[in-house]
């Protein structure tokens, strides 16, 4: 078998190409995986004897499903995941948070570490630490996935962080140096966004739209399987987006933008004023729950506006799935009906129902998502091995 790190790298496309599917779908039974990859059963054969051989792919055991054939069962192929392991790291102003993974990003282990400085290589030393300690629960770590609420150049630089006052910064340069271990990074939500699309709700879709609220308001596409990046990317652009022209103006001064209606800050604020008292984003829900009627309006006004955004993204992108998510996503749960309500109100009366879905926030998931790029750019040949 070939040590970890070297487990994807001599693979041709099409035997990569096979071991990618039974990574994402499997396992698959062969005449199941033939028909997925438009293959006969003998080219099949051929790309599949040598990932067997080599330890990346297997047999999987049988079950009492297990499909036959002439009386045989039709042992499924699947992938070991637990041949290569990973670090995914979430990166905030104050906080590092880490997951060690397998090979299909279940999270086997994590871990939480406070930022004292916010220095580049103050970080990049916590990070080290980090990643020490969680390799003590596998023999080998394949490569690091950084994510970070920003803008980032190609997996190794980050063009700015707002949140830790960074900008032209190589920092997968700086953590890989430390820790001799193949290092990339990238936009948090397009980490989160590939996660979901490989392992998560978004594996068997093709189309499908992420939004986030929070500290602002984010959004990222897979459109034909393929996560939507550009030059603006990581700049919160959706956060912009007008939903109300009579709604509060946000920081840049855009009246009735996503940001000024759905951001934690703008709901604080609005529910301060209107309360008379300071008020924690959290307590505002908690009163509109509890019948309050300012508090109530506030919640409300904010879900029908958030209903405005999931319709307008449905209606350009024409995802199959809008997945809902970020530090502020209980108000959606707070406020759905309103939030249906909304949603189908700016939509055709013929167009399909949106299929919405809400994930819990949790630091471990971003982390996990950053564990995901790592795993990507590993199985693409994308890693830069240099030591």
């Amino acid at each position: 078998m070939p040590s970890n790190s070297a487990a994807w790298s001599p693979l041709s496309d099409s035997e990569r190409r096979v071991a990618l599917e039974v990574l994402l779908h499997g396992p698959l039974a062969r005449i199941e995986l033939a028909h997925r990859l438009n293959l006969s059963t003998t080219s099949l054969t051929r790309l599949t004897r040598p990932l067997v051989e080599s330890g990346l792919l297997r047999d999987a055991p049988e079950t009492d499903t297990t499909a036959r054939a002439n009386g045989r069962p039709m042992r499924p192929l699947d992938i070991d995941p637990e041949l290569q392991h990973f670090v995914g790291i979430k990166l905030t102003g104050s906080s590092v948070y880490g997951v060690l993974t397998n090979l299909r990003a279940d999270v086997i282990e994590t871990r939480r570490v406070d930022l004292s400085s916010p220095e580049p290589a103050d970080v990049a030393d916590v990070i080290t630490r980090l990643v020490a300690e969680l390799g003590t629960y596998t023999d080998e770590i394949t490569a690091i996935g950084i994510g970070l609420g920003g803008a980032v150049t190609g997996y190794t630089h980050v063009s700015r962080a707002p949140f830790l006052s960074w900008r032209n910064i190589n920092f997968a340069e700086m953590v890989q140096d430390r820790t001799q271990l193949p290092t990339v990074i990238s936009n948090d939500l397009d980490a989160l966004m590939e996660a979901e699309h490989w392992f998560g709700a978004g594996r068997d879709v093709r189309n499908f739209a992420t939004l986030t609220i929070g500290a602002g308001v984010g959004g990222g596409l897979v459109i034909n399987d393929s996560l939507v990046v550009g030059v603006d990317a990581g700049l919160g652009l959706l956060g912009h987006f007008p939903l109300d022209p009579l709604g509060p103006p946000c920081p840049e001064g855009h009246r009735g933008c996503a940001h000024a209606l759905l951001s934690l800050p703008s709901i604080q604020t609005q529910a301060s004023l209107a309360l008379r008292r300071p008020t924690s984003y959290d307590d505002v829900l908690d009163l509109a729950v509890s019948g309050d009627p300012v508090a109530d309006r506030i919640v409300g006004n904010a879900a029908r506006a958030f209903g405005v955004l999931i319709a307008a993204v449905a209606n350009i992108a024409l995802p199959e799935l809008v997945l809902l998510t970020g530090e502020g996503i209980r108000l959606a749960d707070v406020g759905w009906e309103r939030l249906q309500d909304s949603i189908r109100e700016n939509r055709n009366p013929e167009a399909s129902k949106v299929d919405v879905r809400v994930i819990a926030d949790d630091p471990i998931l971003w982390a996990r998502g950053a564990a995901a790029v790592a795993i990507q750019q590993a199985v693409l040949g994308g890693l830069d091995t240099a030591k």
